[in-house]
């Protein structure tokens, strides 16, 4: 069985990336099954942790993640494909690649850009950090 990680932001270019793993399955002779996966940056400024506890942290990751994740959720929900939702909380680009590499999947899929107010470079830095630190395909959509 493929197994392939579509990283998921709420994007345009994520929503495409998504697209792009729909069509690849009802293409492919191999079964293939889906992890989706949001990554949540930490909340890292100034003392917030002596404001806000671990565990509303932990509250605001999960419902920040699963509004990104809903439209995704839906679609694959509907299709026949084989599928997981994972939030992770971390280095974006470093989450992305260590998910990957602790499910066994062969392969990233992920928009080129993502939701930052960068939009005018080609491949975002978290792209290309990805593209840098996988020892697996990865697959740009835009």
């Amino acid at each position: 069985m493929l197994k392939i990680v579509v990283a998921v932001d709420g994007s345009e270019d994520a929503s495409r990336a998504v697209d792009y793993v729909l069509e690849f399955a009802r293409n492919s002779r191999e079964p293939l099954e889906v992890h989706v996966l949001n990554v949540q940056p930490p909340v890292t400024f100034g003392d917030i942790k002596r404001f806000v506890g671990q565990d509303a942290l932990n509250a605001y990751y999960h419902d920040e993640g699963v509004k990104l994740i809903a439209p995704t959720r839906k679609r694959l929900d509907q299709s026949s494909v084989a599928h997981h939702y994972h939030i992770g909380v971390g280095p974006v680009a470093e989450t992305i690649v260590n998910y990957a590499h602790e499910h066994g999947c062969h392969q990233i899929v992920m928009g080129t850009r993502g939701r930052s107010p960068v939009s005018s470079l080609l491949v975002g830095s978290v792209a290309s950090k990805v593209l840098h630190l996988a020892n697996i395909p990865v697959t740009y959509v835009k």
